[in-house]
């Protein structure tokens, strides 16, 4: 998954879990860069009567870089508070839930949106709701019109949305986790057994969102909207954290339950698979608690990936080439760690600095596709991964390909890369977003969902 159980300690606190990271030009609003931040992955949908929801004793942030430091130069923090009106009943609704103030709503969450630049400390939305659970036909009719209630103006034009999703994320991770089968050739494996169709793992499944969509010059370092792919002021890089109170007292009574100390960052997330796929095991949790800036210390595992070894000895003479080649992988260096220089692919940079980072850097003036590719920079759409990232982006497979070599002839003109490198794929085809803000499709609903399945 791109983020969804990365390390050992975060996969036991899905609420602080980040799960993935969208950032991309508004499309619809071509001024604004629309984010996305997922938590709380792998919801079934019917987890009720506790349906799954942010966590109060959690601090959400989104971060924004705009210097050649790749420090954090601005910060949304989200702080949520969840509100109980009848103490004596066991039930997430009474009733339908027909708007978001609907007193049939028992549980529901408010939130706080702080922007913090420069030192300054602003509130840009206060006491707004979040959007509540999907819980089926009955209890929430008309749910993706409580969702667009739950849409909040920011300051400048922008917008809020906080609430469940139905996961954007798609592969194939029974194949994925099963020593790398792949396709269109898992029939060469070495270890090869009957091939049976891919199939979306996280298809049916919800996740909480952070979306944010915010003008340009609300992100850049001058307050500008740069229109010049080489200005060095177009590109942004953007990660998101979790973080905790460094010590939780427990009571007798859970009431009195309480936190202290200074926040401890437990979760941070900037391109997809980083720490997933490039940081050894035992190494994850300190990943997930280090900033950006320290990634130096993590680069060994995006110069010698450990899937690039894998993959000529898991197929046998499928991937000859990328067997032989024993160089670092600069390749994914720049992409990953610095973005790409200009000139190394037309009419694109979105180069951050020498300092080694894990960031998701986005030029903002590439303007969006009129006929976006999944494929993003590998199908020559500019404005996709590793470009930013949008949820048609075909990440999995995008960073699949790189991995097997796709990639290396971009800074090493003396490689050809193997075939194989620009077929490999789990081959899963995309769900269904929407066309506007938050892009992400409704959450699917526990009712509906587990009808469909035992039918």
């Amino acid at each position: 998954m791109s983020s969804h159980r990365e390390a050992p300690e975060i996969s036991k606190d899905p609420v602080a879990d980040s799960a993935d990271l969208y950032a991309f030009v508004d499309p619809n609003r071509p001024s604004m860069v629309t984010i996305l931040a997922n938590y709380v992955p792998l919801q079934d949908p019917a987890g009720g009567p506790n349906f799954f929801e942010f966590g109060d004793d959690v601090l959400y942030e989104v971060h924004v870089t705009n210097g050649k430091n790749v420090k954090t130069e601005i910060t949304y923090q989200l702080e949520f508070t969840t509100h109980v009106r009848n103490k004596n009943t066991f039930l997430y609704n009474t009733g339908p839930v027909d708007s978001l103030t609907s007193t049939n709503l028992n549980r529901y969450q408010t939130y706080k949106v702080t922007r913090v630049a420069n030192g300054k400390r602003t509130v840009v939305a206060n006491d707004v709701r979040v959007a509540p659970a999907n819980i089926g036909p009955r209890s929430t009719p008309g749910y993706a019109q409580l969702a667009k209630d739950a849409i909040h103006a920011l300051p400048g034009g922008g917008a809020v949305f906080a609430g469940p999703r139905a996961d954007g994320f798609y592969v194939d991770l029974g194949s994925v986790f099963d020593l790398l089968t792949l396709r269109p050739f898992q029939n060469l494996h070495r270890f090869a057994s009957p091939a049976k169709p891919s199939v979306n793992t996280l298809a049916g499944l919800n996740v909480h969102t952070i979306a944010l969509r915010l003008p340009i010059s609300a992100l850049t370092g001058d307050g500008s909207t740069p229109k010049d792919v080489e200005d060095p002021r177009s590109v942004i890089g953007v990660y998101t954290t979790a973080s905790r109170r460094r010590a939780r007292v427990l009571d007798d009574d859970p009431a009195n339950d309480s936190s202290h100390g200074a926040w401890q960052q437990v979760s941070r997330l900037g391109n997809p698979l980083f720490n997933e796929v490039l940081v050894p095991m035992v190494r994850k949790d300190a990943w997930n608690r280090s900033e950006p800036q320290d990634d130096k210390d993590f680069a060994p595992g995006v110069l010698q990936p450990e899937v690039s070894a894998l993959l000529p000895a898991l197929y046998p003479g499928v991937f000859p080439r990328l067997a032989g080649y024993t160089k670092p992988r600069a390749d994914l260096a720049a992409i990953l760690l610095t973005g790409l220089p200009s000139g190394v692919v037309a009419g694109l940079q979105n180069f951050t600095g020498a300092t080694q980072a894990d960031l998701l850097r986005l030029n903002v003036a590439v303007k969006p596709a009129a006929h976006p590719s999944p494929l993003g920079v590998l199908g020559g759409d500019l404005a996709g991964f590793p470009n930013g990232r949008r949820p048609i982006d075909d990440v999995f497979t995008i960073e699949l390909r790189a991995l097997a070599g796709l990639t290396i002839a971009l800074v090493d003109p003396t490689f050809t890369p193997d075939d194989a490198a620009g077929l490999v794929s789990d081959q899963v085809d995309p769900p269904a977003f929407l066309a506007a803000f938050p892009y992400l499709s409704t959450p699917h609903d526990g009712y509906s969902a587990h009808t469909a399945a035992a039918s």
